[in-house]
């Protein structure tokens, strides 16, 4: 590796880690677990008034399904929300009203500092940041299939 290439990476992996950090501190702050806002953050990027499909919650948090299933639990129990059967299969997952409360003072604060960061950027910035990020991410995601196989 080249030692330009090398530089750019452990910059890249220190700002990846200093940027969960920060996300780390804001939901301890607001008196969550990672893994609960990370929750509440996906039943209100949803959309739905408080209604997620349990199998969106997974993919848009990236953790594992043990992961998602202890928080909920949790947050069930609290009465901070409940799951409902959607078909044979899936589930929704449900914030109650106290939920809601929470969730509007957590995640919703979260998602509104995001927003503000976001719009002080210009639109050419937001695209190029992302475009890169995306093709970052593709060509990551092709090497560690090839590292798979070489590793079968």
């Amino acid at each position: 590796m080249s030692s330009s290439a090398s530089k750019a990476l452990r910059r890249f992996n220190y700002l990846s880690a200093e940027i969960g950090a920060a996300y780390h501190e804001m939901s301890f702050q607001l008196g969550l677990s990672d893994s609960a806002m990370q929750i509440l953050y996906a039943v209100c990027d949803c959309g739905q008034d408080g209604v997620c499909p349990l199998q969106v919650i997974c993919r848009q948090t990236g953790l594992p399904k043990q992961t998602v299933n202890s928080a909920l639990r949790k947050l069930e129990a609290e009465g901070m929300l409940y799951l409902e059967q959607l078909g044979a299969k899936g589930k929704n997952v449900c914030l109650t009203d106290t939920g809601k409360l929470l969730a509007k003072n957590t995640a919703l604060r979260m998602i509104e500092a995001e927003n503000e960061i976001w719009d002080s950027w210009r639109a050419e910035d937001v695209e190029t940041y992302l475009a890169l990020t995306e093709k970052f991410l593709l060509a990551f995601q092709k090497k560690t299939k090839e590292l798979k196989k070489e590793l079968k």
